[in-house]
């Protein structure tokens, strides 16, 4: 007899993934606190106290810097968001399942990308 394909992972499985993703969740939200406080200066010590030559050149690295933080904050914070959507997907046991092809996503794939909603066939198929 022929093994039945699985539909959906089981709800150990999900239990699995969940502490993988809250785990994930947790470090990414902490990063993201982290760029915040990088972009409203609100633990740094400020050229306001330095001397007028090093102020005009520390502003120029700082605003490129400010840039660059609120750039990753942005990244940071889509992350997060994706994380989250997949706590949702695991809650609804819809976790783990190609958007496009209705196949499982390898486990292997959603333990380093945890967020995925495409099986690689898919998402490589897309960068072509």
């Amino acid at each position: 007899m022929a093994e039945v394909e699985k539909t959906r992972y089981s709800d150990e499985e999900l239990a699995e993934f969940k502490a993988i993703i809250l785990d994930k969740l947790e470090k990414a939200k902490a990063d993201y606190d982290l760029l915040r406080a990088t972009i409203t200066h609100t633990s740094s010590n400020d050229t306001e106290d330095t001397s007028p030559t090093f102020k005009v050149l520390e502003e120029g690295a700082a605003t490129l810097s400010k840039e660059e933080s609120g750039r990753l904050a942005q990244r940071q914070l889509k992350f997060i968001q994706h994380l989250e959507a997949a706590l949702v997907r695991v809650e609804n046991k819809t976790y783990g399942i190609c958007r496009e092809t209705g196949k499982l996503i390898p486990k292997e794939r959603l333990k380093i990308v945890p967020h995925a909603t495409l099986c690689i066939e898919v998402k490589e198929n897309e960068r072509k």
